[in-house]
C-alpha cells in the first residue's frame, strides 16, 4: 500500500478499531507527531497479538502496509481464498519466514518497493509474537531497508494488547492499549565505519548493530525485558510448503 486512497475495507476496519478505542478498549497514543505525513517510512516494532496491527490501523493518520505472515495467504479452500483477499485489501504483504535466504531477499524487495511508492512500511523485527511478552532479538530487515533506501526508520513500543487478545483468541477482551512513537534512527550514522559489502549492500557489522539499537529502543517504549536471543517460534502449518534455501 503506498500512498494513493486505502481500500474500503481498509478504512472500514481502522474505523471500526477507532470505535474500539474509544468504548471497549480505551488507546492511548504518543509521539504520532514524529510520523512524517508522506513521503517513505518505516514503522518497526513490538509484536504481542494479532489486533496490534489492527490497532496500528487506527492509531497512524497514514495508510500502513504490513508485512505478514506468508500463512495468512495460503490456507487452502474457498475460506483461505478469501482470508487471502480480505488481508490483501487491509495492505498485508505476505511473507515467508521459513524460506532462508531466498526469502530474505523477497522481503527486501516487497518493502522495497512500497518504500519507492512513497508509501509506509510497519514491520515487527522479531518475526513472530512473543510467547511470553519479552521482547526478543531482531531480524535485520528494517535495519536493511533503512539504510539501502534512506527512509526514515521509527521505534514505536505497544502494551496492553496482549491482554485485549491473548494468543489462541480471536475475541477482543476489555483493556486500556497504548502505542508510543519514538523519534526517528540516524541508521547511516550509527553504522559510521562498518563500511558497504562489494555490492553496496551494508555489511553484517552495520546490520547487526543498527539491529541491535532499535530493538533497545523498541524496549525503552514497550517497557519489556529485552533478551537477545531468537524469538521461539511454532513449526510451520501442515499446508504451508517451505522454500528450499538458496
Amino acid at each position: 500500500m503506498t500512498h494513493r486512497q486505502p481500500h474500503l475495507c481498509y478504512r472500514t476496519v481502522r474505523a471500526a478499531m477507532r470505535l474500539v478505542g474509544r468504548t471497549r478498549c480505551p488507546v492511548t497514543v504518543t509521539g504520532v507527531e514524529h510520523i512524517p505525513a508522506t513521503g517513505p517510512v518505516i514503522l518497526a516494532g513490538n509484536h504481542l497479538a494479532v489486533c496490534d496491527t489492527f490497532f496500528l490501523y487506527a492509531a497512524v493518520p497514514r495508510a500502513v502496509a504490513v508485512l505478514g505472515k506468508e500463512e495468512y495467504f495460503t490456507r487452502p479452500g474457498v475460506g483461505g481464498r478469501l482470508l487471502a483477499r480480505y488481508y490483501r485489501r487491509l495492505g498485508v504483504l505476505p511473507v515467508d519466514r521459513y524460506g532462508g535466504p531466498s526469502a530474505a531477499r523477497a522481503v527486501l524487495d516487497t518493502g522495497h518497493g512500497v518504500l519507492h511508492g512513497g508509501g509506509l512500511l510497519a514491520l515487527y523485527p522479531e518475526g513472530t509474537r512473543s510467547p511470553d511478552g519479552r521482547l526478543y532479538r531482531g531480524r535485520p530487515g528494517a535495519a536493511a531497508l533503512a539504510l539501502v533506501t534512506g527512509a526514515p526508520l521509527l521505534p514505536f513500543g505497544i502494551t496492553g494488547t496482549d491482554r485485549v487478545q491473548p494468543i489462541g483468541t480471536t475475541r477482543l477482551r476489555p483493556h486500556p492499549v497504548r502505542i508510543r512513537f519514538g523519534p526517528p534512527l540516524d541508521a547511516r550514522a550509527l553504522v559510521q565505519g562498518h563500511g558497504r559489502r562489494a555490492d553496496g549492500f551494508p555489511t553484517t557489522a552495520a546490520l547487526r548493530e543498527t539491529t541491535l539499537h532499535l530493538m533497545h529502543r523498541i524496549a525503552d517504549l514497550s517497557g519489556q525485558d529485552f533478551l537477545d536471543l531468537p524469538a521461539p517460534r511454532k513449526a510451520p502449518p501442515a499446508w504451508h510448503s517451505p522454500h528450499q534455501e538458496g
